[in-house]
């Protein structure tokens, strides 16, 4: 607990409860680990790129498969991922009794609404002030094509609120091993990359526009720099050129 002074005097429930995040660290590194692993092949690049990050941040990544959350919460060093909690539609991961359960224990999930009801809103912003690290994608949904949309500027606005880092990262393969329709990788370890990316702040005079803008770029850097390389395949080439126009809509 001592990696976690920021937790320390947090009200206990189970996204700042030791034993909640014990329970997790099997789930996650015992179990959803060691699947994941044996049916992709998995580079995590970018530790160092994070070693330095303390207390509460937002991971801020590109969307493109169900394989997406499981691969950042299992790569990313345990120090930083113990309390991590990954923003989930409300409209799907929390609708069934069973679904809400499992996506709580594996991704200490918390719901994100996306019918406009405003009913979820402000959820993200509490954890942080609690010091409870997020997993968001600003794309909103995942991808159809591998090919990144417009992420936005609702993590921005959250980081810029709450004086959090964004620490970017790139999903590199993802939609190739277990495209959006697929309820399982396909077969032959296919190759995946997960790639951090330095800590980023919001600047002097930034607007949450251009903040998301400069991420969205950030990780989109990341993405091109590993796809195409020797162990991971290249997205179709209109993956880096995508539009980098943000909306002003915010996140939970």
């Amino acid at each position: 607990m001592t990696a976690h002074p920021h937790l320390i005097r947090a009200p206990k429930d189970r996204f700042t409860s030791p034993v909640m995040a014990g329970m997790r660290f099997v789930a996650q590194r015992m179990i959803l680990k060691p699947v994941v692993w044996s049916i992709t092949h998995v580079s995590v690049r970018g530790h160092d790129a994070v070693k330095g990050v303390q207390g509460a941040f937002i991971a801020v990544a590109n969307h493109s498969s169900h394989l997406d959350a499981p691969l950042i919460m299992c790569a990313l060093p345990r120090r930083l991922g113990r309390y991590l909690a990954a923003g989930a539609a409300a409209d799907y991961f929390f609708d069934i009794w069973w679904r809400r359960i499992l996506t709580s224990l594996f991704f200490n999930a918390f719901p994100i609404d996306r019918t406009g009801t405003a009913q979820k809103q402000g959820v993200s912003k509490k954890l942080l002030a609690r010091g409870v690290p997020l997993l968001v994608f600003p794309e909103g949904t995942r991808s159809k094509t591998g090919e990144m949309a417009e992420f936005k500027a609702g993590a921005a606005a959250l980081s810029m609120a709450c004086d959090v880092p964004c620490v970017p990262v790139a999903i590199v393969g993802a939609s190739l091993a277990m495209p959006r329709g697929r309820n399982w990788p396909i077969p032959g370890r296919p190759p995946v990359a997960v790639v951090f990316g330095e800590p980023m702040h919001g600047r002097p005079g930034e607007t949450a526009d251009q903040f998301s803008a400069r991420i969205a770029r950030e990780v989109r850097r990341l993405h091109t720099q590993a796809a195409g390389t020797a162990d991971i395949p290249a997205l179709p080439a209109r993956a880096t050129n995508t539009n980098t126009r943000n909306s002003t809509k915010g996140a939970a």
